[in-house]
């Protein structure tokens, strides 16, 4: 995974998207977001996969990798660029044995020794967080900005901050190493959604 890849990791969620699903990603992917991350959590495999294949073609008409959440066999199935999986899911070292090595594989790393684990285990970016109060998980595990920085400097593959995340709040965590921010509410919803991708893109440019 390359760092600038990860500038703008955009997730999605249906709650906060509605029905102008798809056209709201496609307003992201123009806005400037770099990375994309598909979260259905609960949805059947079949539509899963067939929904990522959509998906996937919007992505990469604009250069974007796809990730897919958690369930790294509807992403290699429906041809995604890779999976994010949390600690709870299956080990990465079993996914990169399946999946091979051009496939993507981002680790949830509240520790360093988790995140140490991780690239030790193959996998290729870390999402770090929740770096502040998160609306669509919150009971999340906050991560300070000297914890963040501490887990951002003991691996060497990139790391996304992720959790509760604006374009406000994004610039108390200037110097703690991450590659990007990985946005939910404040990317998909907001009222402008590229407007939204653009600020954000501007401001970790700034950062950087």
């Amino acid at each position: 995974m390359r760092p600038e890849s990860l500038r703008v990791y955009g997730i999605t969620d249906r709650a906060c998207m509605g029905q102008e699903f798809e056209e709201r990603i496609e307003q992201a992917l123009a806005g400037g977001v770099t990375c994309l991350q598909l979260r259905e959590k609960g949805m059947p495999t079949e539509q899963l996969i067939a929904e990522a294949i959509r998906i996937k073609q919007l992505c990469h008409r604009y250069g974007v990798p796809l990730i897919l959440n958690d369930d790294h066999e509807a992403a290699l199935a429906a041809g995604a660029d890779g999976v994010h999986v949390g600690q709870d899911d299956a080990p990465v070292a079993e996914i990169r044995r399946h999946a091979g090595q051009n496939f993507l594989i981002g680790v949830t790393a509240k520790t360093a020794a988790q995140a140490q684990q991780a690239q030790a285990d193959g996998a290729d970016y870390l999402g770090v967080g929740a770096v502040f109060p998160s609306p669509t998980k919150t009971n999340a595990l906050r991560i300070t900005p000297e914890q963040l920085r501490e887990i951002c400097r003991s691996v060497s593959i990139p790391a996304v901050a992720i959790g509760g995340i604006t374009s406000e709040n994004m610039q108390t965590l200037r110097g703690c190493g991450m590659a990007g921010v990985a946005v939910v509410s404040a990317l998909f919803g907001a009222e402008d959604v590229r407007a939204a991708a653009e600020q954000l893109s501007r401001n970790m440019g700034a950062m950087l």
